[in-house]
């Protein structure tokens, strides 16, 4: 009697073991049709090798605050590698302390995003990278002005000849693009939804299951797909419901401004998602501090209905599956200065809107 209740039991053990694992394969079938995991090496770059003396050199350039006017402000104090990479503002303080028009988009991952900026007027890294460095708002500064701090210090000199072996002339402002681009195509952070898609039954616990598969049965995956859950397509904010100008200000048109089409009237990139759960505020206004409230006006913005607190807390619970191991990263020792290096332009403090110029 007792062999006989031992092997019952056995028999439902194997059941419940194998009904899960039927499940599991039936939800990550489902899921492959949406999404892709981070690949296992850096992604090729267009007209631009990945070397290890380039990513080395984009790395010291990311960290560099000299590349902006000031000598203030390095792309890593918008994209903070420690803290998401991202500054964790509303929108980011840029030259003469002035504030951005919009929150600052992650830097980790963001190889995989189809084009760069929420407007997506970027096409790729390269373009990105330049964007900023010459933005008034930003970094204030010209490329003449970067070429020559950067030929100023020999050891910098010695890092574009060793990264750009073939150029003539190793430090340009494509150059110095091309090493940023090359050091943030390393930035991946693979994530337990990767080791998921990969094979691993045991990745994903059963509430971040069951959000997963309400981000696909609810919709949100048409949009946020792809390698990087989203970055990909141009969708309108306001879908089936404009949220209010708290959040949706008036001014910002979004892909308007690139285009100049109408239709494109407030239309922005979707959001890729992965370490969302890090990258708070939300949204290009950077309105939203909350994950959950975020995940609930997406789903009443976009799709047209309001999901319950307990989905809402299942989608979430999927969102932090998405929280991924960040790439060893050591702060660099940057080169120094020599009597030919630019000095740092008067700052700028802008109050009230008026601008007084600081004293040194």
């Amino acid at each position: 009697m007792k062999s006989f209740t031992k092997a019952i039991l056995t028999t439902s053990a194997l059941l419940l073991v194998y009904g899960s694992a039927a499940r599991a394969d039936a939800l990550r079938d489902t899921a492959m049709d949406y999404f892709q995991p981070v690949p296992a090496t850096t992604p090729a770059q267009v007209d631009n090798p990945v070397t290890p003396e380039k990513v080395e050199l984009g790395k010291a350039l990311f960290f560099d605050p000299r590349v902006s006017a000031s000598g203030v402000f390095s792309c890593n104090s918008c994209h903070n590698l420690a803290t998401g990479g991202d500054d964790n503002l509303e929108t980011s303080i840029g030259h003469g302390w002035q504030k951005g028009p919009r929150n600052s988009p992650t830097a980790l991952n963001a190889v995989f995003n189809g084009a760069q900026f929420w407007d997506g007027r970027a096409e790729d890294l390269k373009a990105q990278a330049k964007g900023p460095v010459q933005a008034g708002v930003e970094m204030a500064n010209t490329p003449e002005n970067v070429t020559a701090m950067l030929k100023s210090m020999p050891q910098y000199v010695e890092w574009f000849d060793a990264s750009f072996p073939d150029s003539d002339d190793t430090i340009t402002f494509d150059n110095f693009a091309k090493a940023i681009e090359a050091f943030e195509a390393t930035l991946i952070t693979p994530a337990p939804f990767d080791a998921f898609l990969n094979g691993d039954d045991a990745a994903l616990n059963e509430e971040e299951r069951a959000g997963l598969e309400l981000f696909m049965d609810k919709g949100c995956a048409s949009c946020h797909a792809g390698v990087n859950v989203g970055g990909q397509d141009y969708y309108p904010f306001g879908l089936i419901e404009k949220p209010g100008a708290d959040i949706l200000p008036a001014g910002d048109k979004g892909r308007f401004a690139v285009t100049e089409t109408v239709d494109d009237e407030y239309v922005f990139r979707a959001a890729p998602l992965r370490n969302v759960a890090l990258t708070a505020p939300y949204f290009h206004s950077g309105k939203v501090w909350d994950l959950k409230t975020a995940v609930e006006i997406m789903a009443e913005s976009q799709l047209g209905e309001e999901i319950t607190d307990e989905e809402a807390t299942k989608i979430v619970a999927f969102l932090n599956s998405l929280t991924g191991e960040m790439p060893e990263v050591v702060y660099p020792v940057l080169p120094a200065e020599t009597a030919e290096t630019p000095r740092p332009s008067g700052d700028v403090l802008v109050e009230d809107g008026n601008q007084q110029k600081l004293e040194d």
